[in-house]
């Protein structure tokens, strides 16, 4: 464990041995694979490091589950995985003794019973997100944001809702939660803007059919660009009015 890991858990009061190992696994979890994420939280104070990176640790082991499946599993074997990984959230979230969790392999999932328990995170908000994870699964695209928005709800709003009982709020956290799902969503869209041809790449066209079509673009066209790697005003014009809306997102954020 290095110097600045070991500070930032002393900073948050992280003290039973078990406990720290299994929040160092989750920074270098987010050291490895969240790069500017990783490098956001240096911006925290040390006391909330912890947190985030036991919430990130989370995610990355559920979205890898959807995003990564081995190459011969098929939909019902990932399926399966994913719901495993919920039960074992679960059984985290229900008062397993974290240590014990530690012991049995289960790092990650200790370090983020021990985050919820500590900062009083709605376990709602966790089940909402392995919602949105398992339509992953499921859905390839969706016509209109309206119904895109459960989906966004659960695997962008509600990592704002995670966020702000550990951040800290000047008044009522209740008065910004509005505010903390709605940067979530601003985050999530941002990453569909920039990631359209990786999501092709996964079968899934995330920018609702809709927004596209009132530009002439669809999933043929995307998929055009993507193979040939050649652009179209089109698809231009459709991204910068989506870049718009998100951006007005932010400032209500």
């Amino acid at each position: 464990m290095s110097t600045v890991a070991a500070s930032e858990l002393d900073a948050a009061g992280i003290t039973d041995p078990a406990l720290r190992e299994a929040y160092d696994r989750c920074r270098a979890l987010n050291a490895a694979h969240g790069r500017t994420y990783f490098l956001a939280t240096r911006l925290l104070a040390p006391a909330q490091r912890p947190a985030i990176h036991a919430l990130y640790g989370f995610a990355r082991l559920a979205d890898d589950v959807v995003d990564d499946p081995d190459a011969d599993a098929g939909a019902a074997a990932v399926a399966t995985r994913l719901e495993q990984v919920r039960r074992r959230m679960r059984r985290g979230l229900d008062g397993t003794d974290p240590r014990t969790l530690v012991a049995e392999g289960e790092p990650v999932v200790a370090a983020l019973a021990d985050t919820v328990a500590r900062h009083g995170i709605d376990h709602r908000h966790l089940e909402d997100f392995m919602d949105s994870m398992a339509m992953d699964l499921t859905v390839t695209d969706y016509a209109t944001f309206e119904d895109l928005a459960r989906y966004v709800h659960g695997s962008a709003a509600v990592i704002g809702l995670q966020v702000l009982p550990v951040l800290g709020t000047v008044g009522p956290r209740a008065e910004a939660e509005p505010y903390a799902a709605d940067l979530g969503v601003a985050f999530q869209v941002t990453n569909f803007l920039r990631d359209v041809g990786e999501d092709l790449d996964r079968g899934r066209v995330y920018l609702p059919r809709a927004e596209l079509a009132a530009f002439g673009v669809d999933r043929d066209l995307l998929a055009w660009c993507r193979a040939t790697g050649r652009d179209d005003a089109r698809v231009r014009r459709a991204l910068a009015h989506l870049v718009a809306r998100t951006r007005a997102v932010y400032r209500r954020a």
